[in-house]
Parts: structure tokens; C-alpha cells; sequence
């Protein structure tokens, strides 16, 4: 469940005010007009870096881009990077800029409610993260009646609301037995968690392309936790004889020392739905005390920021990928 907001619209607005710019009829201005856009230009596509979004900002103040257009241009870098903890940090900013804002001074909104919804949106994701649920609600729904065209950004934020009150309340029975994928056997998660500090439940399936490209990352990450005491159970949410085939084709190339445990989810008390689990392939972090620390996408940084409570020394492995 990858958290992206939709700058469709906005680069819709971005192409309009281009437009009507290159069409102003005065010879004089044209000089500045274009180092104007170029600087414009560079600052809404940098996505780069940090330093690299400082130095063009640096270079559309020099060329008179508004305060406006620069609030922007950050916000859409830290949307692009699915930064919420620097959303939230730029509240300050939105809410002084919200009296001064000019709709000739923007360069992404064509519309006045597009830019007040935003507004919301930083607002609830503020609330969000002191988990104020009661204020991301109401800021939510005032953005998304500002400016409905926006709901499929909205709505990632507001499932994740609602996954992690559930796992507050969710628990988890170590003693369910879980079937074996590859031995006639079963297993209990108490028996798995045994002398570590915590487990990751890996759902999966061999149906999921996601699943099948991330298995050699997944096989990096089931080893570094089982050397810092954190165990692996995938769970195989569907059992027909086609998918069982399948997914024993996969896990044999892992090897025989492979330290994950595979496991068929229960077709009666189906820890998949007792999580809410809703794509594949997500994590789910345990704590030995039964605590949920995470239930996502295995790679969201929110996922080894959770392991750090486990323990600080975790380190996230290179994937097979970043060493090519």
C-alpha cells in the first residue's frame, strides 16, 4: 500500500499557465518571462535530492518565482518521496501562505479550492502523524469536498488510519497451528517466535507478480532478521493444488538453509483477514509480547523504522538490484 498523491491535475495546471505565459504579446518581457519559466521549469521536475531541490530553489528566487510557486514545488518533492513527516513539518508554512495566496502567483492550481484542500490535506496528515484521528477526519472530508478530483490521494492516508486502529486492537493466537508447505507437519507461531525478539509474517502468493519479483529481495531481508533474532513465517493465503504447486517451484531455489518457516493460512480464522491484509505482499511485525508494530508493504521505510524498536542495530540489506 504505497502512499502517492495525484499531481495529475496539478500538471494539467502546470501545462495551462505555461501556455497562457508564452502567450503574452510583450516583446519586452520575453528575456526574463523565459528565464522565469526555465527556473519554474526545473524546480516542479527536481526530485533528485534534498541539495539538489535547495540549489534550484536558490535559482528560481534569483529569477523572481513566487514564495507561492516555491511552497509548491516542495510540497509536490516531498509528495513525490512520500515524505509525510515533512508534509506535516510545512504546516506552518501553508497555514501563513493560506491569506496570501494569488492565483496568478501559483503554478500548479487552477483553481482556488484545489490549493485550500491541500491546505486540509497537510493539515490532516499533521493530525495524522500526533494521532489525532479526530482531526484527520475532519480535515480529510473538508479537502475532499474542496476538491474531490483529489480522492485517490486522500484515501491511502485514511486506510491507513483505519489498519492501524484495528491492530491496536487485534490479537494475535500464538498457538493457532499453521500447516506446512513443505513437510507434513504443523507449526505454531509460539513455537517459531521461541527465543526471538520478535516475527515477520510474510503474506504471498506465487500468483502475484509483486510476489515473485520480490522474493530475492525478501530472501536478503529473512536472513538479516533471523541473524538479529527476528524470525519469518510466510503464509500462503490460497491453497488450491495449482498455487501450492507453484509456490513450492519458488521456495525450493532459497535453498534448503533458507531460516523462514513456509505455512497455508487457516480457511476458518484466516490470520490474512484477522489483519486486514489486502495486497501482496505485506509484512506484518510481532513484537514477542503479541504487539503489532507494522502491517504494509514490506518496502515502506515505516517497516524498518518499526524494527528499530525491536532492535536499533537492524540495518536494511542491499537489495539483489542496488548491487547491480
Amino acid at each position: 500500500m504505497r502512499i502517492l498523491f495525484s499531481i495529475l491535475p496539478f500538471l494539467s495546471a502546470i501545462v495551462a499557465a505555461t501556455a497562457q505565459t508564452a502567450a503574452t504579446p510583450q516583446a519586452a518581457k520575453n528575456s526574463s518571462l523565459s528565464s522565469r519559466e526555465t527556473a519554474l521549469d526545473h524546480l516542479l521536475s527536481e526530485r533528485e535530492s534534498d541539495q539538489a531541490l535547495q540549489s534550484v530553489i536558490a535559482a528560481a528566487k534569483e529569477n523572481h518565482v513566487s514564495d507561492q510557486a516555491i511552497l509548491e514545488a516542495r510540497f509536490l518533492y516531498h509528495v513525490d518521496r512520500r515524505e509525510d513527516d515533512a508534509i506535516a513539518a510545512m504546516l506552518p508554512e501553508f497555514l501563513k501562505q493560506r491569506e496570501l495566496f494569488k492565483i496568478e502567483d501559483s503554478a500548479v492550481f487552477s483553481v482556488c479550492e484545489d490549493w485550500l484542500a491541500v491546505i486540509e490535506y497537510v493539515q490532516a496528515i499533521a493530525s495524522l502523524k500526533k494521532g489525532d484521528h479526530d482531526a484527520f477526519k475532519s480535515h480529510i472530508k473538508e479537502a475532499f469536498w474542496l476538491s474531490p478530483r483529489q480522492a485517490s490521494a486522500f484515501a491511502p492516508h485514511i486506510d491507513r488510519m483505519r489498519l492501524e486502529d484495528s491492530m491496536r486492537h487485534t490479537k494475535i493466537d500464538f498457538q493457532t497451528r499453521l500447516h506446512s508447505l513443505m513437510e507434513n507437519d504443523a507449526v505454531t507461531i509460539s513455537q517459531v517466535m521461541a527465543g526471538n525478539k520478535a516475527i515477520a509474517l510474510h503474506f504471498w502468493s506465487p500468483s502475484s507478480r509483486e510476489c515473485e519479483a520480490s522474493m530475492p529481495d525478501f530472501a536478503i531481508t529473512a536472513r538479516a532478521l533471523h541473524q538479529k533474532g527476528v524470525a519469518t513465517i510466510s503464509i500462503l493465503a490460497a491453497g488450491s493444488p495449482e498455487i501450492l504447486s507453484a509456490a513450492r517451484r519458488m521456495i525450493v531455489p532459497l535453498g534448503s538453509d533458507f531460516p523462514g518457516v513456509w505455512v497455508l493460512d487457516q480457511k476458518e480464522k484466516s490470520f490474512a483477514r484477522d489483519l486486514r491484509v489486502q495486497t501482496l505482499p505485506t509484512f506484518v511485525l510481532v513484537t514477542a509480547q503479541g504487539e503489532i508494530l507494522f502491517n504494509g508493504d514490506p518496502a515502506d521505510d515505516r517497516f524498518w523504522d518499526a524494527l528499530k524498536k525491536v532492535d536499533p542495530q537492524i540495518v536494511r540489506p542491499d537489495s539483489p538490484k542496488a548491487r547491480e
